[in-house]
């Protein structure tokens, strides 16, 4: 993949990012991430050595705050970006170019990954219901004659206490699922955001759950 900042460039931009006011090197990796809408995020390695760089030329300061860090642009690192608007302007046109380059990337990733994803789901769903349709037939003799007891002659249907029972273990399951999904999904961000990918990945995932256990239900 071709470099997503130019030499020098992402030096240029910290040094824009900083003169909103004083960030820690997270909150710097965080505003990165977000501008490139999630397609590319920093690493420290990438971003603490450019930091402590323009902390030797002058142009950054650096205050402690407990553990963490905080950069702040100094009277000269003001200078330097005032003399550089020019340049940081075909930054900023880079870093545009940079995000559709990488989402176009991405979006093919996401189909060739999201057809495999796709025929996995479709063969994990059909020998569950292979299977249930044959457990089925085993037990078809029983169940018959339970529906018959319970529908009565010309009467409403009615769920059997087992039928009652699977039905809330159904949807217990799918609250369980949900649940533990939701608490992944906060940790995941609460590290670093949620990109187009993941997002598209849930998506897939539960549409083709969805899809798969609607046609089980109309088995």
């Amino acid at each position: 993949m071709a470099p997503v900042f130019a030499h020098g460039a992402l030096r240029l931009y910290l040094l824009a990012l900083l003169e909103s006011g004083p960030k820690h090197g997270y909150e710097l990796m965080r505003a990165l991430s977000e501008r490139f809408g999630g397609t590319y995020s920093p690493s420290a390695g990438t971003i603490y050595p450019r930091l402590g760089k323009l902390e030797q030329e002058g142009l950054v300061a650096t205050r402690a705050e407990g553990r963490r860090t905080n950069y702040s642009i100094t009277p000269a690192g003001l200078q330097e970006l005032d003399s550089r608007r020019n340049e940081l302007a075909g930054v900023e046109e880079d870093i545009s170019a940079s995000v559709r380059r990488l989402a176009d990337t991405l979006r093919q990733d996401i189909r060739a990954n999201m057809r495999g994803l796709r025929a996995d789901l479709a063969a994990t769903a059909e020998a569950a219901r292979s299977t249930v349709r044959a457990a089925g037939r085993a037990a078809g003799a029983a169940a018959g004659t339970a529906a018959e007891a319970t529908s009565g002659s010309g009467g409403a249907p009615r769920y059997s206490p087992e039928g009652d029972r699977r039905l809330r273990e159904a949807e217990m399951l799918v609250q369980s699922f949900r649940d533990d999904i939701r608490i992944e999904l906060r940790r995941h961000a609460g590290r670093r955001p949620v990109t187009p990918v993941t997002l598209e990945t849930v998506k897939t995932v539960l549409d083709q759950a969805r899809i798969s256990i609607r046609n089980s239900l109309a088995d």
